[in-house]
């Protein structure tokens, strides 16, 4: 049962991904082809691929990373604090910084991963990148071997589900009807990557992203029956 996990052992993160050149016509000529057979089932039937790749970022192979925002708990008897930092702006050294992050502080059996959908989008986009980038992946993130029990992965958006598996429920969307601050109150998803390639606005995607960061871990109390955070909980470092 989440409530009797140990908040200090939960990581919990975000990501932020853009296509990984900013021009469909930056490609080769073979990652062009390549897209164009990813995407021609997700496109609309007038839409080409060059049109289609604004939304290149959601796949890893297609896309990068620009921030890994992470939060974490400190507990000192009923002082609670809730930690944010990021990393951002080279991928390598986003990736690198993250993994020693994971090594040096949350590579114990009892520490767990949290993300909102983050089984199904960041933690094997993470992973993926890491390999593309010839990064050795850390424990936590290689899961070849592991039993289902085994993953290091809580995701609130299955935690959500209740074994319901027919919907997906959005993060703007679990935060409304839980009474948390939204953490689209500026920019959301679909914006990222206009505020990265045309914007050239990294502060701002670090802030949205923290936002989410903050986010997941507010539904994570909710679903313990927790107080939620207050401003003064959260630390920016």
């Amino acid at each position: 049962m989440i409530s009797k996990l140990n908040l200090e052992n939960i990581l919990f993160l975000d990501i932020e991904t853009v296509p990984e050149v900013q021009q469909f016509s930056d490609l080769d000529e073979t990652k062009q082809h390549l897209w164009d057979l990813k995407s021609q089932y997700q496109r609309k039937e007038d839409e080409s691929a060059e049109d289609f790749y604004e939304r290149a970022g959601i796949w890893a192979e297609f896309g990068k990373i620009v921030c890994i925002s992470v939060g974490y708990f400190k507990l000192q008897g009923d002082l609670r604090k809730f930690r944010v930092t990021s990393f951002f702006g080279n991928e390598i050294k986003i990736l690198k910084d993250f993994k020693n992050l994971l090594i040096s502080h949350f590579s114990e059996t009892k520490h767990l991963l949290c993300a909102h959908n983050g089984k199904e989008f960041d933690f094997p986009y993470i992973a993926r990148r890491m390999i593309i980038h010839n990064i050795e992946l850390p424990h936590k993130l290689n899961l070849f071997g592991k039993k289902p029990w085994e993953v290091p992965y809580l995701d609130t958006l299955e935690l959500w589900k209740f074994g319901d598996y027919k919907n997906y429920t959005s993060l703007k969307l679990l935060t409304h009807i839980l009474g948390i601050p939204s953490p689209k109150d500026d920019i959301d998803g679909s914006e990222v990557y206009s505020v990265f390639y045309e914007d050239n606005d990294i502060d701002r995607i670090v802030t949205y992203c923290e936002k989410d960061t903050v986010a997941v871990a507010q539904i994570f109390l909710r679903l313990r029956g927790d107080d939620i955070l207050t401003d003064d909980d959260i630390i920016h470092i």
